[in-house]
């Protein structure tokens, strides 16, 4: 007998249309959707976007406009804007959200581990003190404790007050 797992909230990822193209790009070029791309703030050096297959609920990352797979070519300015948001984003989770902790990487390049390796991008991940368990290790399978609306909606309800 084969257990099913049953996943609706993925269904748009399977029946959307696809982006052609940088994925990031396209969200930093369609300011007019970003309610619909889950985009949380935008300005002239970067965006803000949830990410869609989180590791943790209000799991985001922070986004240059400009199309690199560089940090070395990234503009200093523009880094340390991405520093900055970095920080205010660990305030906001951690006093917004009540987040206990909070892990924030970048994977570079694709043997670095980057899912979308040709464009930079900074993981922001709030943690809480006990949401990891043996699902993820011997299932495969993350569990999302809450829905991704309503997390996304909370966090963009924040931004004016810690970005």
């Amino acid at each position: 007998m084969q257990d099913i797992l049953y996943a609706p909230w993925r269904d748009e990822y399977v029946t959307n249309d696809k982006i052609e193209g940088c994925v990031f790009c396209h969200i930093s070029t369609h300011e007019m959707d970003d309610t619909k791309l889950h985009v949380l703030y935008r300005d002239e050096h970067c965006f803000m976007v949830m990410n869609r297959y989180p590791y943790t609920p209000g799991h985001f990352m922070i986004i240059p406009h400009m199309h690199t797979d560089k940090l070395e070519s990234l503009d200093s300015e523009v880094w340390l804007h991405m520093a900055d948001l970095a920080q205010k984003s660990v305030k906001l989770l951690k006093e917004g959200l009540g987040s206990h902790g909070v892990n924030i990487g970048m994977n570079l390049g694709k043997a670095g581990g980057a899912g979308i390796a040709e464009h930079i991008h900074m993981h922001i991940v709030p943690r809480w003190e006990r949401d990891t368990n043996f699902i993820t290790s011997v299932a495969n399978t993350r569990v999302y404790s809450t829905d991704f609306e309503k997390i996304y909606k909370k966090i963009k309800t924040l931004i004016p007050q810690f970005i």
